[in-house]
């Protein structure tokens, strides 16, 4: 056999198929990531219930032209779940970032990603209580060591107290888990770009609504700068739209389990970011996000467990 055999063969088609997904997704997680270095650059000129919306706003836009080019309008699936996508877009869209964009006025863009990195646990574990079933201890004993992380990260323990925005921000991982929940449980027959257009739709209005009735995001819109909009734009069409559509190559070539591990990308690309842009983390806080990453790995069997014989 040929060198160029070998490398046409299907096995070799799918190893490219597979290591391209495997890119992709963890691209996603990097975009993920940027979020929050832009969120910190929009808050310097916007203020935060105009930033929600603006981000939102494009994002539906975008998604909903993705949606009709990919699957179609989409009615027949806002019509059965009409009510479920209102209700998971004002908690899990408008809820989160406006958790997120209040939050981010007093914390760091690393701890808030930290936290935010925390919330596939926080899911199972509200998962867990709303089924009425105890938590293994595995993800028990996981959760406890990702929260020493992130406390070490804010810099609990050298007598540090944790920010409004940090409590915020938590809330907003709460509401995370609840939209996630809630597109399990409530959701019916939708396909989960199709979840995810009404119900960023919803959020997007229910943002919008909330800017005019508490700013005036017109006259703001009007003074913001091109790094304010451009920052804007980024979070919206690339750290939402094209994050999620690369996160669903990764799932639909790689699967759920081996893609979701890539989400602890998403605080070390945070980490990364600020220190590109001059700000240089803490070994306290490089620490942290180690020891919370693992403690993910730990809660979700990733490490630590024995290999079942062949």
């Amino acid at each position: 056999m040929s060198l160029t055999d070998l490398t046409d063969s299907p096995h070799a088609e799918t190893r490219r198929t597979e290591g391209s997904a495997f890119v992709l997704s963890a691209l996603a997680a990097v975009f993920w990531g940027s979020n929050f270095e832009a969120t910190r650059i929009v808050l310097q000129e916007l203020p935060p219930w105009t930033a929600a919306a603006g981000r939102f706003v494009f994002a539906a836009l975008g998604i909903l032209l993705w949606l009709r080019l990919a699957e179609g309008a989409g009615l027949r699936a806002l019509r059965r779940n009409a009510l479920a996508f209102l209700v998971l877009g004002v908690v899990g869209v408008a809820g989160f970032n406006a958790a997120l964009f209040l939050g981010m006025r007093t914390s760091s863009p690393v701890t808030a990603a930290l936290i935010m990195g925390t919330s596939p646990l926080t899911t199972n574990l509200l998962e867990a209580l709303i089924g009425r079933r105890w938590p293994a201890p595995r993800a028990l004993f996981g959760m406890a060591i990702s929260l020493i992380g992130v406390a070490l990260t804010v810099g609990a323990f050298s007598g540090a107290r944790f920010a409004p925005g940090d409590l915020l921000i938590f809330a907003g991982s709460l509401a995370w888990a609840l939209y996630t929940i809630g597109c399990r449980r409530w959701v019916r027959d939708a396909s989960p770009l199709e979840t995810s257009a009404w119900t960023m739709l919803a959020g997007a209005v229910t943002l919008l609504v909330a800017a005019f009735a508490l700013e005036d995001p017109l006259a703001i819109a009007t003074t913001a700068s091109p790094t304010a909009w451009g920052a804007t734009l980024w979070m919206a069409l690339i750290g939402s739209v094209l994050a999620y559509l690369f996160w669903q190559v990764g799932i639909s070539v790689r699967g759920p389990a081996a893609t979701s591990v890539l989400f602890n990308l998403v605080p070390v690309s945070a980490l990364l970011i600020a220190a590109a842009f001059g700000r240089m983390p803490h070994l306290t806080q490089v620490i942290g996000v180690a020891v919370a990453i693992f403690g993910v790995l730990l809660a979700s069997g990733r490490i630590g467990r024995r290999p079942r014989a062949q």
